[in-house]
């Protein structure tokens, strides 16, 4: 018997993000949920080496790259419709849960258990710290994707930018790890390879 669940996740390549905007350069779900992950895992070790927190980086970073999986199937629903009002709200929330639970289906049996704990809000403190973490990283992505825009020239991002902004220096109010990340490595993104290698 052949599982269609890896196949399936391999089309987030072909989910593109922002679909109510000029892009100057499409972002895809596979991009998206690799700059999630990758940096839901340094706020992760931010946490554990500068404020003596025992978070599980690499189960973070694995939260950051099924985050969002569920768009394979429900596509990217834009922000502004997605919390329009709490009524859409909670019905893409189901809408999701059941295009995971979809997912899930496609996988044997016996290997369910394990993707439906990645799929599923975890609980206990550290848990639910983690998730805010994951929450942040997904954030900051969209701060870095808005950044690389406006770089470009694309106004079409500006107030995103502003909103987006907003948001993540409200999380680096409480969480301290996205204020690290947004003050030691946040600006040198948008930065040319030559710059960033000091050539």
């Amino acid at each position: 018997m052949t599982y269609n669940f890896f196949a399936t996740l391999s089309r987030m390549k072909y989910i593109d993000r922002w679909a109510l905007m000029r892009n100057a350069r499409t972002e895809t779900l596979s991009e998206h949920a690799l700059d999630v992950a990758m940096i839901a895992h340094a706020l992760c070790v931010i946490g554990n080496v500068r404020f003596g927190r025992a978070l599980d980086a690499d189960r973070a970073a694995l939260l950051g790259l099924y985050h969002d999986a569920s768009e394979i199937i429900t596509g990217d629903m834009p922000t502004p419709v997605k919390y329009f009002n709490r009524d859409i709200r909670d019905a893409y929330k189901e809408v999701e849960n059941m295009a995971q639970m979809r997912l899930l289906r496609q996988l044997p049996e016996d290997m369910r258990e394990v993707y439906a704990g990645i799929f599923e809000e975890a609980q206990g403190e550290e848990n639910y710290y983690m998730r805010r973490l994951v929450k942040a990283a997904d954030k900051l992505s969209a701060l870095i994707k808005c950044m690389e825009e406006t770089g470009a020239g694309n106004g079409e991002f500006r107030t995103a930018q502003k909103s987006t902004q907003k948001a993540v220096d409200e999380l680096a109010w409480e969480l301290p790890e996205v204020k690290v990340f947004v003050e030691e490595f946040l600006p040198p993104y948008g930065s040319t390879l030559d710059e960033l290698l000091g050539r």
